[in-house]
């Protein structure tokens, strides 16, 4: 066994895979929409996140509150991602899905929050802001890039912990979410282990076969040889 614990196994997705190797596993068993768009990226280019997820459902408002309307959570400041933040547990990762491209989803003071709870960091299919902020956090934040436009009377928290849809991609709470310069992918907590085993079995073996092709073998032999490429 690679690992024995949660702990262990995000440290393992950090030091040891990548998520190239991973999405190559993916394939492999026929899940071939597992990672979020190529807009979705570090705010640094050394960033890895690694936890589990803690899906957040957004949606477009227009304004800060609505009145006499049927539903009673259009009433609150950003519907209930106060209660997201404070709800967000160690190593989980704060994932928000698609909404429209008007305002940033995620800012310093949301991060802040996240830090403090000990959260493996965000990834968001739309914009952060307060960058200098977040970086200064040092925790690992994806998104699309920059806009400092608020969401505060224009989107609205309606649910969290529950199965989204981020760029086609369907995300459980709980689904491990690996992400590093190339991209973000989604990891379903059903076949985990056996994901992570072959990832690991296929980085070891793409270490070996790269000396080899350093040390002078062809990439037709290599192939040949050992099916790894």
């Amino acid at each position: 066994m690679l690992y024995q614990n949660d702990k262990e196994l995000f440290r393992l997705l950090r030091e040891k895979l990548y998520t190239s190797v991973v999405g190559d596993i993916l394939d492999r068993m026929g899940r071939l929409h597992q990672f979020l768009p190529p807009q979705v990226r570090p705010l640094r280019d050394d960033m890895i996140i690694a936890g589990r997820a803690m899906p957040v459902l957004e949606a477009d408002v227009t304004g800060f509150v609505t009145e006499n309307g049927n539903n009673r959570l259009m009433e609150k400041n950003f519907g209930l991602m106060l209660e997201a933040l404070d709800a967000i547990g160690e190593d989980e990762v704060y994932l928000c899905p698609d909404s429209s491209l008007r305002y940033a989803l995620i800012g310093e003071i949301m991060c802040t929050r996240m830090n403090i709870r000990k959260a493996a960091g965000a990834v968001v299919n739309g914009y952060h802001r307060d960058t200098r902020g977040i970086l200064a956090l040092d925790m690992p934040v994806f998104s699309r890039g920059p806009y400092a436009q608020d969401q505060g009377p224009r989107g609205k928290v309606l649910d969290y912990r529950v199965p989204i849809e981020a760029g086609g991609v369907r995300i459980e709470p709980g689904d491990i979410v690996f992400g590093d310069y190339d991209g973000v992918v989604i990891i379903p907590r059903s076949i985990e282990a056996e994901v992570v085993e072959q990832a690991y079995e296929k980085a070891t073996g793409e270490n070996f076969v790269a000396d080899r092709i350093r040390g002078g073998l062809s990439a037709v032999e290599s192939w040949n040889r050992y099916k790894i490429m």
